[in-house]
């Protein structure tokens, strides 16, 4: 059997002590299957003191993650740090530079600067592997780069964010408004103490951008992502939700079009029927449209220590065995530029809720400022609420009266201009929600 191959772990949080207890508990069957033994022999975190539940007997301490990336008795650079720059990105360049094998996780990092570090490892001859970066446990990124070699991709898309999915799932089982169900997920530790990242869409847009790289062969431009989070969305969209037949989640889309690439991450109503709509709890799906095969579907855990930690020794595997790929399917220098898609109709139409005040002309002037802009309406629904009586023939004054609009197709910018208008107008009380509706994936 060959040498062994020697990995620098840095970072050492829930992913990789997950990734310790793996190498440890499966050793010799790792071995046989890479056709080399695989050993952690240098590690590298923030406190050294701390008892992490892992054994670290025989492996070097480096305080420093970049001189670990620069040890010559290391063959493989593990990256579970994170962050977008600072320590992660040194130290990845570090590796890169010191033509060690690197395997990350880091899907900031990759958004930021992907194309960059690609080119680096092409020139020099090694390897930058991140399955892990993106839905955890799901092998989607060899099975778009590799798997799906031969076939043109037309759409990725799909749930990518489990505290998300969480927050929804109960939203919609318990009634729970979004406040109440982040606190919830914050104390499952589902959710980060500052959740902006996760539930104001952002984690997902990163990981977006990986996946549209490698479907479409373009460079990453994780800033040309239209980003919207999922804490505006209330009960009442629920509700709405499921009386028209949809279920609500947060989507990362990405498309190719006749004009270039459309990127976007936003709540959406998607059918019942369809598989995403299923997906529920922290559990991620991504789907995907390619012209030999249809459409896939691939769901599992999209985090956690151990579901991370296998697809980071799905990359190690690899290296060991002596397999390398480009790590965006084709040559970085073949990757060709961003070109963003020109506006075009939502085929699936938009599902708005408004707070209209109950006086004479205001139901008139919305279905005015709609066909204004060219944008038909599917369905009216007025959710009346009776008024209260304060004393006995003295009823208090109505509150404004929840509205739902379901549009036909109409574009983003028709439909945001007509609701700026109707705000204008005063005839509402509450900022308008608009939330879009999915036509793909339904059964």
């Amino acid at each position: 059997m060959s040498e062994v191959l020697r990995l620098g772990v840095a970072g050492l949080g829930t992913v990789g002590g997950a990734l310790l207890q793996l190498i440890e508990r499966h050793g010799n069957d790792l071995a046989v299957r890479a056709g080399r033994p695989i050993a952690v022999t240098g590690v590298s975190a923030r406190d050294a003191e701390r008892d992490r539940g892992i054994s670290l007997t025989g492996k070097r301490w480096f305080a420093d993650p970049v001189a670990l990336a620069r040890d010559p008795d290391i063959d493989v650079f593990v990256e579970l740090m994170g962050g977008a720059s600072g320590p992660a990105e040194q130290s990845v360049r570090a590796a890169l530079e010191s033509r060690k094998h690197v395997v990350t996780a880091n899907k900031a990092l990759l958004a930021g600067k992907g194309h960059e570090l690609a080119l680096m490892a092409e020139e020099q001859g090694v390897t930058l592997s991140f399955e892990a970066a993106v839905a955890g446990g799901i092998p989607i990124v060899k099975t778009l780069r590799e798997a799906l070699a031969g076939n043109s991709v037309s759409r990725v898309y799909g749930i990518l964010n489990g505290t998300c999915n969480y927050i929804l799932t109960r939203m919609e089982r318990e009634g729970m408004a979004f406040a109440d169900c982040l606190r919830e997920a914050q104390r499952l530790g589902y959710a980060e103490a500052d959740p902006t990242f996760d539930v104001e869409g952002y984690d997902t847009a990163h990981k977006l951008a990986i996946l549209c790289s490698i479907a479409f062969g373009t460079r990453i431009d994780a800033d040309a992502i239209y980003v919207e989070g999922i804490s505006s969305i209330e009960p009442a969209d629920i509700e709405a939700a499921d009386e028209l037949g949809y279920r609500i989640k947060l989507l990362g889309v990405a498309s190719r079009t006749e004009s270039g690439i459309e990127q976007r991450v936003h709540p959406a109503m998607v059918p019942k029927s369809s598989p995403i709509a299923r997906v529920d709890g922290v559990t991620n799906a991504v789907a995907i449209n390619a012209d030999f095969v249809g459409e896939l579907v691939l769901s599992g855990p999209g985090a956690g220590g151990a579901a991370t930690a296998s697809a980071v020794m799905s990359d190690i595997a690899d290296i060991a065995r002596g397999d390398r790929k480009p790590p965006f399917g084709r040559p970085a220098a073949a990757l060709e530029p961003y070109r963003q898609a020109a506006m075009r109709a939502h085929a699936g139409g938009y599902y708005v809720r408004l707070h209209v005040h109950d006086r004479p002309g205001a139901f008139a002037a919305i279905a005015k400022r709609m066909a204004e802009h060219g944008i038909s309406l599917e369905s009216i629904v007025q959710r009346r609420r009776a008024p209260k009586a304060d004393a006995p023939g003295h009823p208090v004054p109505v509150a404004p009266q929840p509205v739902i609009l379901v549009t036909y197709a109409t574009t983003e910018e028709a439909i945001k201009e007509a609701l700026a208008a109707i705000t204008a107008d005063g005839h509402i009380s509450h900022s308008p929600q608009m939330i879009r509706i999915e036509s793909f994936g339904a059964g």
